[in-house]
């Protein structure tokens, strides 16, 4: 799940409306934190965030699915980003406030 430099820096510079966002090297991709916890992260060139039952439906709306990992053989509570949501920085900043408040309310 390798990232591109482009890539990363592009989704950093997207997500600039939403505030202090820590990017940090993890299982061959990129684990996106705020104020010490993973909102989302980036593998394969693809931004996912965090959702939960507050606000998966917006991410069902738009078609997409629930990362599936492999390796564990389940999905993951990581959902891509619609390309329209990540093209537009304050769209984007109102999907991840809301994957952020999922990590607040998971803890994790």
């Amino acid at each position: 799940m390798a990232v591109s430099e482009e890539y990363l820096n592009y989704v950093t510079d997207q997500l600039s409306e939403f505030g202090q966002v820590d990017v940090k090297k993890m299982f061959g991709g990129i684990g996106l934190f705020h104020q010490g916890l993973m909102f989302g992260k980036i593998g394969s060139d693809v931004l996912r965030l965090k959702v939960d039952e507050f606000n998966k439906k917006e991410y069902e709306d738009k078609g997409m699915k629930p990362f599936y990992s492999e390796k564990k053989k389940k999905g993951m509570p990581y959902w891509e980003v619609p390309a329209d949501i990540l093209e537009d920085k304050n769209k984007l900043k109102d999907w991840v406030t809301k994957s952020y408040e999922a990590a607040v309310r998971t803890k994790k």
